[in-house]
């Protein structure tokens, strides 16, 4: 348990950003979702969209040290084939 000033302050912020981190890597998680339901019903237009609107909330997430950005690459790397495959 936190005893000085400095470590109380600490666990606060760690709290706090882990609340912030838990939102982030949430919303991402609901694009990525959205574009595989889109490439599972097999319709290229919506996921290329989907794909789209997915590829600068991964980004944002590796500026803002969520992920890895070479996780975030494969991911893209590989749903964008996935898409492309498609058609």
């Amino acid at each position: 348990m936190a005893n000085t000033p400095q470590s109380k302050k600490r666990a606060r912020q760690n709290e706090r950003r882990f609340q912030i981190n838990k939102a982030r890597r949430s919303k991402v998680r609901t694009y990525l979702r959205k574009v595989e339901e889109a490439i599972e019903s097999g319709d290229q237009e919506a996921a290329k969209t989907a794909l789209r609107a997915a590829q600068p909330e991964l980004m944002r997430g590796v500026s803002r040290g969520i992920f890895h950005k070479n996780t975030v690459a494969r991911k893209m790397s590989r749903l964008s084939s996935r898409v492309k495959s498609l058609g």
